[in-house]
Parts: C-alpha cells; sequence; structure tokens
C-alpha cells in the first residue's frame, strides 16, 4: 500500500507542474495590463512602468514562472496585485467557508442520491424509478447557474423563505448547498441503482433467494455492499470536485469562498491570486482522487491482493 500511494504521489506532481504552467502562460498571453487595471486611468506611462519594474513584470516570463514554483514549494504564493495581501492568507481565510458549503452539498447528494438509487433498482421501471431518474437527469444536465437562479426567483423572491444571497447563518447555506449537490446526488442515485442491478443478477443473489430469504435481507444485506463500492469511490472525489468546483454557486449566491476568490482575480487579471487559487483547487483534486484509491483498494479485496 505504501508504493501504491508513493507511486500516486510522483504521478500527481507532473500534474500539478502541467496545471501551474498551462494557467501561467495562459495568463501572460492575454491582453490587459494588470498594472493599469489595478492603478486606474490617468496615471502617466512613468508610473505604470516603474511599478512594473518592481512587480518584476518586466521579467521574462520563464524566470517569473520558475520564481512563482519556487516560492509555492516554501507556501508562498506570492502577494495580490489588487489586494495587496498574502495570497496564501487569502485563500486559507476562505477555504473555511467554501469547506462548509461542500460538506452540506456533499451530505445532500449522499442523503437523497444513495436512497433514490435503491429504490429506483428495486422499483425498476416504476413510477417512483421514472420520477427520481428524472430528475436526476435534471440534475446532471443542468447548468448549476441556471438552477441557482431558479431556486433564487422560487424560495427566495417568490416564496420568501430563504435569502437571496449572502453567508451569515444556516438559512444562507440551504438554498447553495442543495444546488451545488443536485448535480452530484443525480449521479450517484444514476450509479447506485446500475449497480445493484447487476449485483442483484449474481448467483449468490439467487442463492440467497432460493434459500428462503426475504427481500430485504438480500439487498441490504448481500447486494447492497457490493454494489456500493463504485459509489464510495465516486463520492470521494466528488467530495474534491464539490471543494474546487463550487466557482459559480459562490458566486451566484455571494459566498466568500475560493470560487469566488478565483472569479474576482480572472477579472481584476490578478495573476498570483488566481495562480494560488488554481493551484490549491488542483491540489485538492488531485488528494480526493488519491484518497478515492486507498478508499476502494481497502473496501475491494481484490485490489488488495494484486
Amino acid at each position: 500500500m505504501r508504493k501504491f500511494i508513493l507511486k500516486r504521489l510522483l504521478i500527481s506532481i507532473p500534474v500539478l507542474l502541467g496545471v501551474t504552467a498551462i494557467i501561467f502562460f495562459l495568463l501572460n498571453v492575454v491582453p490587459g495590463d494588470p498594472v493599469a487595471l489595478m492603478m486606474k486611468e490617468h496615471i502617466s506611462v512613468d508610473v505604470v512602468a516603474r511599478v512594473r519594474a518592481q512587480m518584476h513584470l518586466d521579467d521574462p516570463a520563464i524566470v517569473r514562472y520558475f520564481r512563482f514554483l519556487g516560492g509555492a514549494l516554501k507556501g508562498d504564493l506570492g502577494e495580490s496585485y489588487k489586494l495587496n495581501r498574502p495570497v496564501t492568507s487569502l485563500i486559507l481565510g476562505a477555504f473555511p467557508n467554501t469547506l462548509v458549503l461542500a460538506f452540506w452539498a456533499a451530505l445532500f447528494a449522499w442523503v437523497v442520491g444513495i436512497p433514490a438509487g435503491i429504490l429506483s433498482a428495486v422499483k425498476k421501471y416504476s413510477l417512483p424509478d421514472n420520477l427520481f431518474m428524472g430528475f436526476s437527469l435534471l440534475g446532471v444536465s443542468m447548468p448549476v447557474f441556471w438552477s441557482a437562479l431558479l431556486f433564487q426567483y422560487l424560495f427566495a423572491v417568490k416564496l420568501r423563505w430563504l435569502p437571496v444571497a449572502g453567508f451569515e447563518d444556516w438559512r444562507y447555506v440551504v438554498m447553495p448547498a442543495i444546488v451545488l449537490g443536485w448535480s452530484s446526488a443525480g449521479i450517484i442515485a444514476r450509479l447506485t441503482r446500475s449497480s445493484l442491478l447487476e449485483v442483484m443478477r449474481n448467483d449468490y443473489i439467487r442463492t440467497a433467494r432460493a434459500k428462503g430469504l426475504h427481500e430485504l435481507p438480500v439487498i441490504f444485506g448481500h447486494a447492497l455492499k457490493n454494489s456500493l463500492l463504485p459509489v464510495v469511490t465516486v463520492m470521494a472525489i466528488q467530495v474534491a470536485g464539490l471543494l474546487a468546483g463550487a466557482v459559480i454557486t459562490e458566486s451566484v449566491f455571494g459566498i466568500p469562498g475560493v470560487g469566488r476568490i478565483a472569479v474576482n482575480a480572472i477579472q481584476a487579471r490578478d495573476m498570483p491570486l488566481l495562480q494560488g487559487a488554481v493551484l490549491f483547487e488542483t491540489t485538492l483534486v488531485i488528494l480526493g482522487n488519491l484518497a478515492a484509491d486507498i478508499l476502494y483498494a481497502f473496501l475491494d479485496p481484490r485490489i488488495k491482493a494484486a
């Protein structure tokens, strides 16, 4: 297991390097001068040139890239051009809000997705099956920003049950968590259904039924445990995806998380802040994939034997 973990960590290094290189050099070819954007209009050319020199923006791109990598290895992601604050502290300050949102979104996805998938498999081709699979397909297919706007219009504007935006107490988390977790719940429901139906066709399930066991013990005692192996793997990956993919949700609902930081950095062409946010979120995704692989190896004895 140690060799496996070490191998996965070594493979993730070129992925991180590739992501940092792509985002860094793409930002350098995007039109616009970050100093001009930062200092607004009516600033002399001499002042802009002097500030660029102080920020080392006139250095070759490859030099600035390796300077960024060197700082990242020490935990220093640079300083925000717009906010004049360390990028690391900005990201770490916003991450708890993203973590709260991702936790409740993942909990919603699991609590809704797994029971819906089980019921759909047990009652396949029935009305509940069609309803659950229809809602799951809608959640997977509908863009997050569109479902967020619909929820805001219905539950905040029309019914006035929940606040439109902000992040103050539990009421502000309900809509963003459902919107963010809806797609994940749909994926889990469909995967649980297909996996459970496949397991229930195996010989040992027929043997359990032939021994006279009732349907519920057969499903929950024999079939469900084996059918949840791929579901648990996807759930572990989804946690990292929710942590890194809450950009649109945080922007629409005004949540001060890492995703909103990234959006603001794009608008201000704040390269250090955007680079730091992307690197942080990429690291979360890689760690989530690693956790999923390790979890699957613990759950499936065949992988241990291999």
